[in-house]
């Protein structure tokens, strides 16, 4: 059974930075895509990015270009996202998502970002 445990989450003034990094257990994490995703109160959650197993690049939402990055890293079985220039707009709720098992994949449970002044 895949795991995935997000962290890096926290309330930032706007502009400021954060970097959220997800965890992924097991052995199959090299051969998945991986995905970032958000989920705001009231609204439905929404693909910030999404990276290739062989690091090809998928943005998501237009709101997040240019600020926000995915990366990975198949030695520690990470993912990342830098988040620049924030603003409360990006208030959500952030998801981590392996494709595997296929097709549904599995989430990891979040990680709040809340960004005020």
């Amino acid at each position: 059974q895949v795991q995935l445990v997000e962290s890096g989450g926290g309330l930032v003034q706007p502009g400021g930075s954060l970097r959220l990094s997800c965890v992924v257990s097991g052995d199959t994490f090299s051969v998945s895509s991986m995905s970032w995703y958000r989920q705001a109160p009231g609204k439905e959650r929404e693909l910030v990015a999404a990276i290739t197993s062989a690091g090809g690049i998928h943005k998501g939402v237009d709101s997040v270009k240019g600020r926000f990055t995915i990366s990975r890293d198949n030695a520690k079985s990470s993912v990342y996202l830098q988040m620049n220039s924030l603003k409360p707009e990006d208030t959500a709720v952030y998801y981590c998502h392996t494709s595997f098992p296929y097709p549904e994949g599995s989430w990891g449970r979040g990680t709040q970002v809340a960004v005020s002044s």
